[in-house]
């Protein structure tokens, strides 16, 4: 038996630190506008007496011999939404705020400069060069000296990082309900997937109400914090559905990875890294549904959040005017003509425009019956859900020639179309690639422009991270930049100025 009674968050319950929305009494219907629930949440923590109850009589002991059973516990944001989540374009007025918010920034790109003398002082050698300040613990650490925790953010890009995990956290509550409304047991089932499959989407579901919880919580709650949105999807069947999804998913893990460690508040970064390495596992789930194979790579990539903010916009339709507005940039779109169809028997034979709907994420578009991969029950070219599926030919391979097209700068894109694309770079000569430890870059050729729109292409590159793990694999992101500076993972933010287009989210394994 799974119980679904609420557990207890220890860290919220007895941490007075933690930020405290106002009580509510609002009653939870939906708004006239079509929006999800109100974003309006009574913080008061209670106790669910039947699931209380529920487990007593599971255990056959009262309720009183369990520990923490009658304890009461901080409620979920938001109620969970069970109907369709995607209503279609924006097509509501022009809004009347758009950009980024800003406030006269002092610069234009951060300068680079060489390293904090104190990071090349420290010698491993296998010894304790410090005093402990304890008996097993030894020197050193952030926030290991005793001070209370405080669970909140600390500076504008603490608060501008979360929130836009909270956009992310949202869409992803919203697509996963989404999913469960639109395709009947029925349509799952000829996926090659289980009423237990559908439960699991409903459980991940229910992960991200509490995502969503932890990070308004972090942000203040309402005050602080922003609602859920109404979305934009791509998709029209069950095998595109679980592309798509595989592809959010990425972008919004790798959207975390890429600014926790810079974060102020180590408090934040902590439960943060509890919450994404959850959604690392969800986007396992997908590709395992989607028929690719789980995880094809030695390490997960990091993204700055202007990236992930340009991945994640053009899927928001509109908010509510109570919406907090972010501060990362929207850069110009990208498209790979041919992006490798993961439905296809054999990826190598992808056409151009294999895609379906719109958006720097769309999901591979299902073939003809006689191509696909799904339900094809040959050893190394099925694509049906599976635990895993080994592929005897690969979606792409080093040498592959990737055909690309982007958008001038200037276009509205995200919610409310309220947001617009801007770049600082100069004419792209460069594609990015950006996988596992590694960026790279090749040259982008064969550059025209007609009809609004630019292309050009390039080589898929032959890189590798360490000796068998080759760095282009998996869902992975490219961009136009116009210069070739090296990166790392823990700077790749500073390529941001540079970048021309992009990024896209390339299905290179």
């Amino acid at each position: 038996m799974f119980f679904k009674a609420g557990v207890a968050v220890g860290f919220i319950a007895a941490a007075s630190a933690v930020p405290q929305a106002a009580t509510t009494t609002s009653n939870p219907t939906a708004s006239s506008t079509g929006y999800p629930l109100p974003y309006s949440y009574p913080q008061q923590p209670s106790v669910n007496s039947a699931a209380v109850s529920l487990v007593a009589s599971y255990a056959g002991i009262p309720a009183s011999e369990i520990p923490g059973a009658t304890n009461a516990v901080p409620p979920v944001v938001s109620s969970q939404v069970t109907g369709v989540t995607s209503h279609g374009p924006y097509s509501g007025p022009p809004p009347t705020t758009t950009g980024a918010i800003s406030n006269s920034p002092a610069g234009t790109a951060i300068p680079m400069l060489p390293p904090n003398p104190t990071a090349l002082v420290y010698n491993p050698n296998g010894t304790l060069n410090n005093q402990q300040p304890i008996p097993y613990q030894p020197a050193g650490g952030l926030g290991t000296n005793g001070t209370e925790p405080v669970y909140r953010v600390q500076s504008d890009f603490d608060y501008q990082s979360i929130l836009l995990g909270l956009y992310q956290e949202w869409i992803e509550l919203g697509l996963f309900h989404n999913i469960l409304a639109t395709f009947s047991e029925e349509q799952f089932t000829a996926a090659g997937l289980t009423p237990s499959d559908r439960f699991l989407i409903e459980f991940m579901a229910d992960q991200e109400s509490g995502h969503a919880t932890l990070l308004s919580n972090l942000l203040g709650g309402p005050s602080g914090a922003t609602p859920q949105c109404t979305y934009n999807y791509p998709f029209t069947t069950v095998h595109e559905a679980f592309d798509f999804t595989q592809k959010l998913t990425r972008f919004g893990e790798s959207g975390v990875w890429g600014f926790q460690a810079h974060l102020d508040s180590r408090e934040c970064a902590q439960l943060l890294d509890q919450s994404i390495a959850t959604e690392a596992r969800q986007q396992m789930i997908f590709r395992q549904f989607a028929g690719l194979f789980p995880m094809p790579v030695w390490f997960e990539t990091g993204i700055p959040q202007s990236w992930a903010w340009t991945l994640l916009a053009p899927y928001i339709s509109e908010c509510p005017a109570n919406s907090k507005r972010l501060v990362w940039q929207n850069f110009p779109a990208l498209n790979v003509l041919n992006q490798p169809n993961s439905a296809r028997r054999n990826a190598t034979q992808t056409g151009f425009n294999e895609t379906t709907g719109f958006g720097p994420a769309a999901p591979s578009s299902d073939p003809p019956a006689n191509e696909t991969c799904v339900g094809y029950n040959v050893t190394g070219f099925d694509c049906s859900a599976s635990v895993s599926q080994n592929r005897s030919v690969p979606l792409s391979y080093p040498g592959r020639e990737v055909f690309l097209s982007w958008e001038n700068p200037g276009k509205a894109v995200g919610p409310n179309n309220s947001y617009i694309t801007a770049t600082s770079a100069g004419a792209p000569e460069f594609v990015l690639w950006v996988s596992q430890l590694n960026i790279t870059y090749s040259p982008l050729t064969n550059i025209t422009a007609r009809n609004g729109m630019n292309y050009g292409q390039t080589i898929q590159p032959d890189v590798s991270t360490y000796e068998g793990d080759p760095a282009i694999n998996g869902t992975m992101f490219i961009a136009l930049t116009d210069t070739n500076t090296s990166y790392t993972a823990f700077n790749l933010s500073n390529v941001n100025p540079h970048v021309a287009a992009g990024p896209f989210l390339y299905q290179a394994g």
